[in-house]
């Protein structure tokens, strides 16, 4: 039963992903999976089990159960993509949710059903095998800890092992091949099959006890949902993150039923719905769980301060990180579960006591668990909150002790806790504040919770699940400069996608241009109302006709759209984040691909500020699979927020710097492209800083990221839990690693001099990085200027085209002209001197000269 465990939770996390790569990460695709997993298990302990309770062989039902198991598992290691392929094409580009709901439950649960059928009746048919074994249920205590350690070890071994080591396919093969181990050992005990032969007796007609366990099934799983979706705004959020919580949460039900096999064996009986002792036993156990949740909420509450004391006692590096997420999820999780695990036992025997099959129980409950995700997450977190949530959990404990033993007393006095927490408590949310700043919104989500907060100086800042920062208003030129590069380096866009929304500013900036029809695509529709909060100080011309924003999955909308596009661009999310790694895999940038129009162009952007360079190598070799003939360049000259992006034509085809210079000409934006430094072709050009052949040196050897291998999402983890440096070393780092030609670039290379002044470009630009990285910003101009006047006039030396370096420079003249005329005329002549063809340090001479009013 450990190792059946071990398989069971390892299928359910490679089916997930799988399906969710194929279906989408809406809740519609992610909660109708987890849905119609349960309903499996259900379905298998409900119609198989009532005849492996009359068979006298069940150990041979066993060992069948174990054996299709494992045959199914092999066929969807084979089926599982086209399948998944069949059911996209079904559910359509902009599906309605109702369909899309239904699709994706039906689809997913027909995948599945043979798999989670058999798995449902191997539990009943182990417990009548070892029926004979002890008195009043014990052996379902013991079978149901083992078979729960089992998985406990199977979530682990399969989130930090097996996937990273093997990849999904692979892992569900391992797990098949412990299934026929399984099967195999089950078949050979069959051979002493006697002493469970007696028949289940009858089960009355009415009883209270598989309506109780349905409705602990709802209540145990609701609780998992809503410490899950709590702990995901304090923890990291990462593939790791989710696998501690499941694993704890295990543990828990396991220790719980071991310790409650052990207390049976003594004086007394626990009952359930009957008068006496044994019923106010029954009732205390249920009064018992209801107060294990209270507690538990008492360390989603504390879960920031229990994580802070956690990480100072075990230290920096990421083992140290994710023990102290453990930590946390111990305290939320580990008193609710040790009593789930104790009250699932207790009734499950009682059942078997009153002549209720064990199989019906084990149907009951998991058909409790199937409803939870979805009433819970999809209906009540967003409706409710998570600390009304939780005390209608609790409430609904009490009920359930109260039904079944009418201790009235000891269920007010819970209940009226319960009230108090839902008076008294603040919200079971997460949201950091900074000094003086603001909560401006906070939107519950079914997916995530996000927020907008507002600090002191007016900055806006959009957060998911309070980890991931999404943008901000202060960042406005940056955010416009993703979209209008690849818009801009395009020679006539008519159509551009945008995979990601954020605060809405990028695909925003691209709707300027009044040619361009804009469609940008958002998981989360709770980020798209934010997203407001963040438009209505960008100015410029209204473009609502020319965007259009579609709440779905940016994966599966690539794949199901039927529209081809002229640019396409990627948002820069952070590929540790659960589910965001998917967006960075060589058979997501072929989709995007397939998905352009001809001479199309696409950009995906990366936050090298959340990357270290062994994560960027694995995504650029997966960017090369699709692109072969790919660039990389910079979107801003940013030390401390860098963003790389990589970028192909569809037809690998380079660029023309005289068409680049006619399309800035006559661009129809709404700014001028001035306002974003693109006042010639080398502001647009000189963003990029590698060719083909330098991408290719730095990505050989490196992993592909895939939908079945999914490295990134075990590389990025590192960084987010031990930073290594600062963002601007790293681009520096990477610089260094880099190099590009003009001949790679454009298509006129041949032209010595516009390949020459390129060259010298690129190379003052480097400069230019170089020297802000030991800068340290200050008011004084005198002092600023001792730091950076000698680095930008060798930039401005290296390149006179590199109006980065003179911008700066020329305010920092004006600003000291002020204080010291003498020495602001000496860096206007020397500005003058640089670039002579610039005319703004020759006009602040003459300002100067000008006699006074």
């Amino acid at each position: 039963m450990a190792a059946s465990g071990f398989a069971g939770l390892g299928y359910q996390i490679v089916w997930t992903r799988q399906l969710s790569l194929g279906l989408g990460h809406e809740a519609a695709a992610v909660l109708a999976t987890i849905t119609a997993f349960f309903g499996g298990l259900a379905i298998g302990a409900f119609a198989l089990g009532r005849r492996i309770e009359r068979s006298a062989h069940p150990l041979r039902w066993y060992a069948v159960c174990e054996a299709v198991v494992c045959v199914w598992g092999l066929v969807l290691a084979v089926l599982m993509a086209p399948a998944c392929g069949w059911l996209l094409e079904r559910i359509g580009e902009r599906p309605a949710p109702g369909w899309q709901w239904s699709l994706s439950l039906l689809g997913s649960f027909l995948v599945l059903l043979p798999s989670t059928a058999a798995m449902g009746a191997t539990l009943p048919a182990m417990e009548r095998a070892t029926a004979a074994m002890s008195r009043r249920g014990a052996g379902i205590a013991s079978l149901y800890a083992a078979n729960t350690a089992g998985a406990v070890l199977g979530v682990l071994a399969t989130a930090f092992c097996l996937v990273p080591a093997l990849g999904l396919v692979r892992t569900a093969v391992a797990c098949s091949m412990l299934n026929l181990l399984c099967a195999a050992a089950a078949a050979r005990l069959s051979s002493g099959d006697r002493a469970s032969a007696e028949p289940a007796r009858h089960a009355p007609r009415r009883s209270r006890l598989p309506s109780l366990l349905a409705a602990t099934g709802l209540l145990g799983v609701g609780y998992e949902v809503l410490a899950v979706r709590v702990l995901s705004q304090v923890a990291e959020d990462t593939v790791y993150t989710f696998a501690t919580l499941l694993a704890v949460y295990l543990v828990g039900t396991a220790l719980g039923a071991a310790a409650w096999r052990r207390s049976a064996r003594g004086p007394g009986t626990v009952e359930f719905g009957a008068t006496g002792a044994g019923g106010r036993r029954g009732g205390r156990l249920l009064l018992c769980l209801a107060a294990a949740c209270l507690a538990g909420a008492l360390g989603l509450w504390n879960a920031e301060v229990l994580l802070a004391a956690a990480t100072r006692l075990f230290g920096a590096g990421q083992p140290a990180a994710l023990t102290a997420e453990a930590a946390v999820a111990v305290a939320a999780f580990l008193p609710p579960t040790l009593a789930m695990g104790a009250v699932f036992s207790a009734l499950s025997s009682g059942a078997r006591e009153e002549g209720i099959g064990f199989s019906r129980c084990l149907a009951a409950n998991t058909v409790g668990a199937a409803l939870a995700p979805v009433l819970v997450g999809v209906v009540l977190l967003p409706l409710l909150g998570a600390k009304s949530v939780m005390v209608l959990i609790v409430l609904g404990y009490v009920v359930l002790a109260a039904a079944s033993a009418g201790a009235g007393a000891e269920c007010g006095g819970l209940a009226a806790v319960a009230l108090a927490v839902a008076l008294l408590a603040p919200p079971l949310a997460f949201v950091d504040l900074p000094p003086g700043g603001r909560l401006l919104r906070y939107r519950e989500g079914v997916m995530a919770a996000v927020s907008v907060v507002e600090d002191a100086a007016g900055v806006r800042r959009l957060r998911i699940d309070n980890r991931a920062q999404e943008g901000s208003s202060a960042t406005v030129l940056a955010d416009a400069r993703q979209a209008l590069l690849p818009v801009l380096l395009h020679e006539a866009p008519r159509r551009a996608l945008f995979l990601g929304l954020g605060t809405g500013i990028t695909a925003t900036a691209a709707s300027w241009d009044r040619s361009l029809q804009v469609d940008a695509v958002e998981l989360l529709p709770e980020v798209i109302d934010a997203s407001s909060l963040f438009l209505r100080g960008v100015d410029g011309e209204p473009a609502e006709a020319r965007l259009q924003v579609i709440a779905a999955d940016a994966r599966r909308f690539v794949r199901a759209a039927t529209q081809r596009y002229d640019v396409i661009v990627a948002d820069n999310v952070h590929p540790a984040r659960s589910g965001s790694a998917s967006l960075y895999t060589a058979e997501h940038f072929s989709a995007v691909r397939s998905r352009l129009a001809p001479g199309g162009l696409f950009c995906q952007w990366l936050p090298l500020h959340q990357l270290d360079l062994d994560t960027v190598r694995t995504i650029v070799a997966s960017f090369r699979a699709a692109f072969p003939e790919g660039w990389a360049l910079l979107a801003t000259h940013s030390l401390e927020t860098p963003v790389l992006g990589l970028m192909a034509h569809a037809d690998g085809a380079r660029f023309d710097a005289g068409r680049i210079e006619e399309r800035l000409r006559h661009a129809q934006l709404s700014h001028p492209p001035d306002a974003f430094g693109f006042h010639d072709a080398f502001g647009l050009l000189g963003s990029f800083v590698a060719g083909p052949r330098s991408l290719a040196r730095f990505s050989s050897g490196a992993p592909l990221n895939t939908d079945d291998r999914p490295v990134v999402a075990y590389l990025a983890t590192r960084i987010t839990y031990a930073p290594d440096g600062t963002p601007g070393d790293r681009l520096l780092a990477l610089l260094r690693s880099l190099d590009i030609h003009a001949s790679e670039l454009v298509e006129d290379a041949a032209d010595p001099e516009g390949s020459r002044r390129l060259q010298a470009y690129w190379r003052a630009r480097d400069v230019f990085l170089a020297a802000g990285l030991g800068v340290r910003p200050s008011g004084d101009v005198r002092h600023m200027l001792s730091q950076v006047r000698e680095p930008l006039l060798a930039a401005l030396r290296a390149s006179p085209d590199f109006r980065p370096a003179y911008d700066p420079l020329l305010r920092m003249a004006d600003a000291l002209a002020g204080v010291d005329a003498e020495a602001g005329r000496a860096l206007l002549q020397e500005l003058a001197a640089v670039q002579p063809q610039r005319p703004e340090a020759s006009q602040g001479l003459q300002r100067l000269a000008a006699p006074a009013p």
